[in-house]
This record gives C-alpha cells, sequence and structure tokens, in this order.
C-alpha cells in the first residue's frame, strides 16, 4: 500500500485547509486510515482516524469540532478537513494505513503498517 498526502500550505490563523490521502496498491475496505501529525521537536501525535467499512470516525480532542475526516472509497481517498485553523495547528501531517482494521478506530501509531510522507501544514498568527 502507497500513501501520498497533499494539500498542505501556509494559512493564517482562524482559516481553512484540506488534506488528501491517497491511497493505491493493496488498500482495502477492511482497512482504517488515520491522520497523525508531527511538530518539530515534537512527538507524532493522533489527529483523526477513519474505517472505510463503517464510515465511523475518531478525533483528538484538540480537533475535535475543528476537523472532519472523511473518505471516498472509489477514489480511495481520505480527506481531513480542517477549519479554524491554529497556530498550534503546525506541524507535519501523515497519513497512516491500519491492515484489517473492521471497524476498528485506532489513535496510536503503533497499529498503523504504512505510512505517507508528510505534507506540512503551517498556521501563522
Amino acid at each position: 500500500v502507497q500513501l501520498q498526502a497533499s494539500g498542505g500550505g501556509l494559512v493564517q490563523a482562524g482559516g481553512s485547509l484540506r488534506l488528501s490521502c491517497s491511497a493505491s496498491g493493496r488498500a482495502r475496505s477492511s482497512y482504517g486510515m488515520g491522520w497523525f501529525r508531527q511538530a518539530p521537536g515534537e512527538a507524532r501525535d493522533f489527529v483523526a482516524a477513519f474505517t472505510w467499512d463503517t464510515g465511523n470516525s475518531k478525533y483528538a480532542d484538540s480537533v475535535k469540532d475543528r476537523f472532519t475526516i472523511s473518505g471516498d472509497r472509489v477514489q480511495k481517498t481520505v480527506y481531513l478537513q480542517m477549519n479554524n485553523l491554529k497556530p498550534e495547528d503546525t506541524a507535519i501531517y501523515l497519513c497512516a494505513a491500519q491492515v484489517d482494521a473492521y471497524g476498528t478506530l485506532r489513535n496510536h501509531s503503533s497499529y498503523y503498517s504504512y505510512w505517507g510522507e508528510g505534507t506540512l501544514v503551517t498556521v501563522s498568527s
């Protein structure tokens, strides 16, 4: 499974961005998809998770009510709509795939087997 994230950029506080993560290869509907982020010198943090087969989602408290994760099964693409961005959202955002999630939403990176290269999001104050 190959993952390609895109959509990052520079935005002012209060603005919006939509990230995309395209999956290719053996991506299956049983997979779970996740977004994580990592700021310079910081640990990798969970942002949101989504499962193709149930459409359910889960969010970190820090982004709840601001971010929305969704997926297009035909296009094998997962999106992260980010609204009301804050300077503390600045980080490299990475998408990841969890094999055979079967509807289970995971917030720890150790459950994810495949990772794409990140896309940088910078929020200015």
